[in-house]
């Protein structure tokens, strides 16, 4: 299982280390006040959250995009990762025993590795749905479809379904020596077993979706980056022009012949017109032009954010989980206590976070949160399917005469 689901689970305690109950139980922390607040605040952020996202984007039709259907499976899989593993991590550690019994040991085990698992790879895939939608826009509209998305989602679910059928076999309820405590732990048939499936874990559900989000993401920002100067670079066209008319102007009063200068003053007295005007129909399109920048560079902004937290919350796990797998002594002695309850707190979080990266940093996603929850009379219902419509009807206009930079803001700003 990528992430452990109770601390007795963690310190996977075994015979031939010799450590001893008071060890495994040294990783429950004396200070339960705090442990309930933390593990309670994440649990309701992530519930509230995703069950946002699940019911916005399934009441709204209009909202029902390629990368939506995959945000909706990550809001479904971060929900059950929420459900499953902070209750049953919460309670076995308050109560210092597994009172659910060996058959939710087991069933508890797989859902765990199934949420998180989906999870991972619904995040790889909107990666890539991203990276192919900005930076290949007229070859991903041929294949990106929302019936792609759904044979997508179900191979992820399918995937993840199989990958995690080692956990229900491997997990056991055991009962603790002189005590009627039971913890539910892993039990492999040999230590090489275990240490190939933590690695397999560490490569399959981290080191590479990692790096395939760096990759992604960092080619969509180097697009948006070129976007970005070729938009800085569009707007000082016009001051150059300005600069070659009055230095064209300024030669041709020494060097021109007598036609030339008796006819400078009409040149000269339109061209002045025509920058008046210019300069009063480009208003609007300058400030449009800063706002898309202002968009573009807060795009490059969230993927930063984006893969510095997916490392920040799973790094830690999966190598402590490696590091257990071929040294359990040492892991124990150097993690128990605070230490072991962070890496847990950081690894929960990821719930909590996704909603807010993706959904509830976006403009559109808020504007229609709020349309969903406050639209209940008939004409407010009109209203918000008139303004959804004319919002799409405007963009698709827009992007018809974008050029490939200009698409890539429309491509990331209209993500959920």
């Amino acid at each position: 299982m990528p992430m452990p689901y109770v601390h007795h689970c963690d310190c996977n305690i075994r015979a031939r280390t010799g450590v001893c109950v008071t060890e495994l139980l040294c990783l429950v922390g004396d200070n339960h006040t705090l442990m309930i607040l933390l593990y309670s605040v994440i649990f309701f952020l992530s519930v509230f959250g995703n069950l946002l996202i699940i019911v916005v984007l399934t009441v709204n039709k209009r909202m029902r995009t390629v990368t939506n259907t995959f945000l909706l499976s990550l809001a479904v899989s971060d929900l059950m990762m929420a459900v499953v593993c902070i209750p049953f991590t919460l309670i076995p550690s308050i109560l210092k025993d597994f009172i659910f019994g060996a058959a939710m040991c087991k069933i508890v085990a797989y859902l765990m590795g199934i949420s998180v698992s989906i999870s991972t790879f619904s995040l790889v895939a909107i990666a890539i749905e991203r990276y192919s939608a900005i930076c290949n826009p007229l070859k991903s509209r041929v294949w990106q479809t929302r019936s792609h998305a759904y044979k997508v989602i179900a191979t992820t679910w399918a995937l993840a379904f199989v990958i995690m059928i080692p956990y229900p076999v491997v997990s056991h309820l055991q009962r603790l020596d002189n005590s009627t405590a039971h913890l539910c732990r892993h039990k492999w048939p040999l230590a090489t077993a275990e240490q190939t499936w933590y690695i397999l874990l560490l490569l399959v559900l981290f080191a590479i979706p990692g790096v395939v989000m760096i990759v992604a993401y960092g080619l969509i920002s180097r697009e948006l980056y070129r976007g970005i100067q070729f938009e800085m670079g569009h707007k000082k066209a016009p001051s150059e022009v300005k600069n070659g008319l009055t230095s064209a102007v300024s030669t041709g009063s020494d060097d021109g012949d007598g036609c030339y200068v008796s006819q400078r003053p009409v040149s000269v007295e339109m061209s002045s017109i025509n920058q008046n005007k210019s300069i009063k129909s480009e208003r609007p399109r300058s400030n449009t032009s800063e706002a898309k920048l202002e968009a573009k560079k807060r795009v490059i902004r969230m993927l930063v954010v984006i893969v510095v937290m997916f490392f920040i919350c799973w790094m830690p796990l999966y190598c402590v989980n490696t590091w257990r797998a071929f040294d359990n002594a040492s892991a124990l002695q150097a993690l128990s206590g605070a230490p072991i309850r962070f890496i847990h707190l950081l690894s929960y979080t990821s719930a909590c976070i996704n909603p807010i990266i993706y959904c509830f940093m976006n403009t559109r996603f808020r504007k229609a949160l709020l349309l969903t929850f406050s639209c209940c009379a008939s004409p407010c219902r009109h209203r918000r399917r008139q303004s959804i419509r004319e919002q799409e009807e405007d963009a698709l206009a827009t992007a018809a005469s974008m050029s490939k930079f200009s698409y890539t803001t429309v491509s990331t700003m209209g993500a959920c």
